[in-house]
């Protein structure tokens, strides 16, 4: 695959999500892949675009919306679907096929829910970079007991060497700080 189509690709996925309503997608995209590059150094070209393109469907109305779906996981699966469909197009668009655009799409429709060794490490840096820079925003723009469903929801998702990952991570909302702490704790306890 030519340079110029990944750059393509890259590219197109960083100009919609910084049209993204939801604020913080712009440094969670960029973030994801550096989380994905921290867990898997070695990690090829269609796992580094699913990490940068993996939550595209929140710039690209209509938006997959919570309230549509009889649950949280049915909600997170219908994200990731049409994420996939959405980057399916651009990665046409940038004239990528084969079985770099395949596995990109496989691996954005599975972020949310892992399975297998390379979308295991999608969804976990997907999970570590929630809790590292869009935590503080969601905390801001929902209730306390929706921050910690969705604290403890992700927490779910981590193998215990990286829930310990987030244990580290420290928040300026001094507020924020007490329950990530609080709800740490209450994770460990039920674990």
């Amino acid at each position: 695959m030519k340079r110029k189509n990944i750059e393509c690709i890259k590219e197109k996925i960083k100009e919609t999500v910084k049209h993204s309503p939801v604020p913080e997608d712009p440094m969670h995209s960029e973030n994801t892949l550096k989380w994905v590059l921290k867990l898997k150094p070695d990690a090829d070209v269609p796992l580094q675009i699913a990490a940068l393109g993996h939550d595209i469907e929140r710039a690209c109305p209509p938006r997959v919306k919570r309230e549509n779906y009889r649950d949280y996981d049915s909600f997170k699966n219908a994200h990731a679907e049409r994420s996939a469909q959405i980057i399916s197009e651009m990665l046409k668009e940038c004239n990528i096929d084969g079985i770099i655009h395949k596995e990109t799409v496989r691996l954005i429709k599975k972020h949310e829910t892992g399975g297998d060794p390379l979308s295991d490490i999608l969804n976990y840096a997907d999970s570590l970079s929630f809790f590292e820079v869009n935590l503080p925003l969601y905390y801001a723009r929902n209730t306390k007991e929706e921050t910690k469903k969705r604290f403890l929801w992700g927490l779910k998702r981590l193998p215990e060497h990286l829930v310990k990952v987030v244990e580290e991570f420290r928040y300026k909302d001094r507020t924020l700080q007490a329950l990530a702490n609080k709800w740490l704790a209450e994770f460990k306890q039920t674990s």
